[in-house]
């Protein structure tokens, strides 16, 4: 057998590995129900527990650690290492019996560079998890995160960008998110949408392309809650424990859920005065809110010491840090998915105006 053969016999074998490790957690849930559910703070409603529960370390640190692994060369758009992380997540989303919500099962064909006639193309990854009220069951909310990185360095004894943090920490918090909303019997009222997209790092492609292609109505999509680097906690100016940051804090009233969804669980969910309306524009909220969904990202930190360096691995992650941060995400998204009114951007807030009108606009 060629070194060709036996890498792709490699690839396959790892990926088949991560995965069989993956399904045994449905016989552990209830271990770890009862074992949170002592350090769970008031306030948690039947439900809330449920979702808490099912958001741990260890799954989080299973899904990374594949994700980011030199098998999968550092996942530019397009390669090889990005394709076959595209098939873990639908195998994830497979697993946990969500709807198909791509034009090809769970994938979404994208072209890179829409103005060229011999673009490459790549694929944004989505499943829905069907809400169970009639009257919302057809409204969305999404939550998102890229699952693509930069790929391979030119030179060095280590030349892969093996993106931990940014962004298989967001990936996987997507991913186990619906695992635990997917847990919850009856489901939410309103839908929800689990996309990871492309191309982000070559300039939001696979979210621009998915506002022009959307695979639920655009009108229907109450709002975007976009997760990027929430595994590390070494910011420049010191650690980053036990809380997180919303880009355009003041941009619209998804904020106060995100809050109160971290108080339930220990997390601050806080304002970077020097970076949230700067860093709006700058992941895959901005296409969804130029198009009028309120859209924020959330993040641990927006600076740590291997950002787009080799570096960035996925042993470096604080796993127990993210699993908390993610159960607050769990909790927001199923507040979103319950609610009887949608989001509101705030219009009195000047950052916001653009994307206030763009919103009244798609829903004219």
């Amino acid at each position: 057998m060629d070194r060709g053969a036996l890498r792709a016999a490699a690839l396959v074998t790892a990926l088949t590995a991560a995965i069989w490790a993956q399904a045994p957690r449905t016989t552990r849930r209830p271990v770890h129900a009862r074992a949170t559910a002592a350090a769970e703070p008031a306030g948690l409603t039947p439900e809330m527990r449920i979702v808490v529960g099912h958001i741990t370390a260890n799954s989080l640190r299973g899904d990374v650690s594949f994700l980011a692994s030199d098998l999968l060369e550092g996942r530019d758009t397009p390669s090889r290492g990005l394709d076959i992380a595209g098939e873990y997540i639908a195998s994830q989303f497979r697993r946990l019996g969500l709807e198909p919500a791509g034009d090809d099962g769970y994938f979404q064909s994208v072209v890179l560079r829409p103005e060229d006639r011999d673009s490459p193309k790549s694929r944004n990854v989505a499943a829905i998890l069907r809400g169970s009220d009639p009257q919302l069951k057809d409204t969305y909310v999404m939550l998102s995160a890229h699952y693509d990185h930069v790929g391979l360095a030119q030179t060095g004894e280590d030349r892969i960008f093996n993106g931990a943090n940014d962004d298989a920490s967001g990936t996987a918090s997507v991913l186990e998110v619906a695992n635990a909303l997917a847990a919850l019997h009856p489901r939410p009222k309103r839908s929800v949408l689990f996309i990871l997209f492309c191309g982000e790092e070559k300039g939001l492609r696979g979210s621009l392309y998915y506002v022009d292609h959307p695979l639920v109505p655009l009108g229907k999509t109450i709002a975007d809650l976009n997760l990027e680097q929430l595994g590390r906690t070494d910011a420049p100016e010191g650690p980053h424990l036990n809380g997180a940051n919303i880009t355009g804090f003041d941009f619209s009233d998804m904020t106060p859920i995100l809050v109160d969804a971290g108080k339930r669980v220990g997390i601050a969910v806080s304002k970077d005065a020097k970076a949230s309306d700067k860093f709006f524009e700058f992941s895959d909220n901005e296409p969804l809110a130029k198009a009028g969904i309120p859209a924020h990202t959330l993040s641990v930190t927006y600076e740590f010491p291997d950002y787009h360096a080799v570096g960035d691995e996925w042993q470096k992650i604080d796993y127990d840090n993210m699993a908390k941060v993610d159960q607050a995400v769990g909790l927001a998204t199923l507040r979103l998915a319950q609610a009887l009114t949608a989001p509101r951007w705030n219009e009195a807030y000047p950052g916001a105006k653009p994307y206030a009108e763009a919103a009244k606009k798609l829903h004219e």
